[in-house]
């Protein structure tokens, strides 16, 4: 028996070798395959493997539709709950055919990504062969690939409806496919998933098309009365001349004969008085009023009328933002860049800390998740506050909650709370969970990397609805807060281990921000004294630090970080009295530092220089080896550290010890 796959192939070789009936309604199938041999070269009887790019490829296909995407997850997580049980899952792909979000059961996680059906996946035609994605991206239409209209005979299990979406200027924008992987053998049974698919792609188009056009008014048409303010089928967007600025694709296919299609550029700086039989003294009374009229419209055929409703700007700077449907709030006004003082005082002049600031002020107020990255000890939680205490939520509550430190058995409880006789053992009030006591504020997730794979499931829908659950709860309660994440760990790299969910991951890192160590920070000095002088509030006069003792703090490698220089502070304050701190304060790690041979500062001090290089042992490094290191790796101090497998401070030292001068600073 000859098998399917066999059967797909010879089916593809004997459609590509004959001519195209036109008329088929299988012809944009059939053109597809021809495409798929005789451009890309693909050979139907050599199975193409999915393609998942790298996350940090796909991160950047994301950043450059980061705010449609926004626009569109709602649409796609109100769509996935309507055909979840029937097994689809959702896609949206860019222009390019890169998948830049999925939504999909977690349990069968393994059997989509094995069938491309994943986040990262590369959909174009070029690759993929005849699909749901890659060929709409070509068609420009809705469209179904079921099952056997695949061109990969890999493919031909899956059934695919995908659905184009449009930027405000009818540019083509993404894709929205819907499909699974096992579906009945008609092509019929999609019928009602291709209707479902393009409803959502036009939602989701035009939800777009308000965002983007939200500091202009908005004129909508519908046939019906009682729909046109919700319907958005036909949109302009017009300043407060009458001119308009844009049109959606409804708009463009109907309102004007030379319009009709994408570009819609016919209509766009044209006065709405050119396009409607209606005077503008007639719709900015339907502005004033919010209600529907009748108007009339000129086309290419008879007049058609429409039911007409006005949407006022939403955002400041239109000259009749007076009608606006609601006010902007204060805190959304752009402040200064003085106005920081909580950012301001984490710095005292380091390169790099001043440039993470100045985006940290741009993100304090912006409805974007941080996930901060940094080593133990490195300041992520002080950090986090410091953002808390710059945004507009400062007076509201900061929530920081350790992944690491909470038991397995009790984080559930602890972040989503339980309802009264929840379980043996728990308050007999219940307990409001950490994730509602944050509310109205800031959410600190510490140590994210460690949140067992389960909550993470659950936790990715408390971000995507905005609402949480309690353990024994029957209803959701809507939740409002900004989310702050941080770990040490490479969370790509536990994706890439399967122990850290990928689309979590995605929505965290809305910025990623990374803090420096301590040893590698240029204001060491300025960190000692602001740590010294907090720690000694409320202490008996002190002398400050001795400069021996400051010395030693300068120049050790913090392996703990900042909160390692805290504690020795602390520490050293308790033990100098009211005199100033000074070497024998310090805490033995302290003086025992080891300067790449495991030689003490103490012992440094009576040798000398000489008396060192004699006793250095096999870590020593000699003053050629330095020499050939820096040479070979271009005077970069990182890469000759790692090449010499010593700390850059032991690479800064030697060089000033054998007087080792780079040539741009000759």
């Amino acid at each position: 028996m000859i098998s399917e796959r066999t059967q797909h192939i010879d089916n593809v070789v004997s459609v590509v070798t004959n001519p195209i009936d036109e008329a088929s309604e299988k012809s944009r199938v059939y053109k597809s395959w021809a495409r798929c041999v005789n451009d890309y070269g693909l050979d139907p009887s050599r199975p193409t493997p999915a393609r998942i790019l790298p996350s940090q490829e796909v991160r950047e296909h994301q950043q450059q539709i980061e705010e449609f995407l926004r626009v569109a997850r709602s649409g796609m997580e109100d769509m996935y709950r309507r055909v979840a049980d029937l097994g689809y899952m959702l896609l949206l792909t860019d222009a390019a055919g890169i998948t830049v979000d999925y939504i999909g059961n977690p349990a069968w996680d393994s059997e989509l990504r094995a069938a491309g059906l994943y986040l990262g996946a590369d959909w174009n035609e070029a690759h993929a062969g005849t699909c749901g994605v890659g060929t709409c991206l070509i068609e420009q239409t809705p469209i179904t690939c079921h099952q056997a209209e695949h061109f990969d005979a890999t493919h031909i299990g899956l059934t695919c409806t995908t659905a184009p979406l449009f930027d405000p200027n009818g540019k083509l924008l993404a894709v929205f496919d819907v499909s699974a992987l096992r579906s009945p053998r008609a092509k019929d049974s999609q019928h009602l998933v291709f209707h479902l698919t393009s409803m959502y792609a036009q939602m989701i188009e035009d939800a777009n098309f308000l965002r983007h056009f939200r500091k202009n008014w908005i004129l909508r048409l519908g046939k019906s009365c009682g729909l046109v303010d919700v319907s958005g089928d036909t949109m302009l967007a017009f300043d407060d001349d009458g001119l308009i600025v844009g049109a959606n694709t409804g708009a463009r296919a109907k309102l004007w004969p030379s319009a009709r299609g994408r570009q819609g550029g016919a209509l766009v700086g044209r006065s709405l008085s050119e396009v409607f039989a209606t005077p503008m003294e007639a719709i900015w009374r339907i502005a004033r009023a919010g209600t529907g009229l009748d108007v009339s419209v000129t086309c290419s055929e008879p007049r058609e009328h429409y039911y007409a409703t006005v949407v006022a700007p939403r955002e400041k700077g239109s000259l009749t933002s007076l009608l606006a449907d609601r006010p902007v709030a204060v805190s959304t006004v752009a402040r200064s860049a003085d106005s920081f003082p909580a950012l301001d005082r984490l710095a005292g002049g380091d390169p790099a800390m001043d440039r993470l600031l100045v985006q940290a002020k741009r993100l304090v107020d912006r409805k974007v998740n941080i996930l901060i990255h940094g080593e133990t000890g490195s300041g992520k939680e002080v950090f986090a506050k410091a953002l808390h205490e710059s945004s507009s939520r400062a007076r509201m509550p900061f929530i920081a909650v350790n992944c690491a430190s909470i038991p397995e058995s009790l984080i559930e409880s602890e972040l989503f709370g339980y309802t009264p006789g929840s379980f043996t053992g728990g308050k007999s009030k219940g307990m409001k969970g950490l994730i509602l006591q944050a509310h109205g504020g800031t959410l600190f997730l510490d140590e994210i990397g460690d949140m067992p794979l389960h909550l993470q499931t659950r936790f990715l829908r408390v971000l995507s609805e905005s609402e949480v659950l309690p353990l024994g709860a029957e209803r959701p309660i809507p939740v409002d807060f900004t989310v702050i994440a941080a770990t040490h760990r490479d969370l790509r790299d536990r994706v890439a281990a399967g122990t850290f969910r990928e689309d979590l991951y995605y929505r965290l890192c809305g910025a990623t921000m990374s803090l420096p160590a301590l040893r590698e920070r240029a204001d060491k000095r300025y960190l000692i004294e602001s740590v010294f002088n907090d720690e000694a509030k409320g202490l008996t006069e002190h002398a400050g630090i001795s400069a021996e003792a400051m010395e030693l703090l300068l120049t050790y490698s913090w392996p703990g970080n900042i909160r390692e220089l805290r504690n020795v502070l602390r520490f050293a304050l308790a033990i100098s009295g009211d005199g100033p701190v000074t070497v024998d304060d310090l805490p033995q790690e302290i003086g025992m530092q080891r300067l790449g041979h495991g030689r003490p500062l103490q012992l440094q001090a009576r040798l000398g220089d000489e008396g060192i290089a004699m006793a250095a042992g096999v870590d020593d490094i000699d003053a050629e080896r330095l020499l050939n290191s820096l040479k070979r790796n271009k005077w970069n101090i990182t890469l000759a550290s790692q090449d010499l497998k010593v700390c850059r401070a032991t690479v800064y030292r030697q060089m000033k010890r054998f007087k080792i001068t780079p040539p741009n600073h000759q």
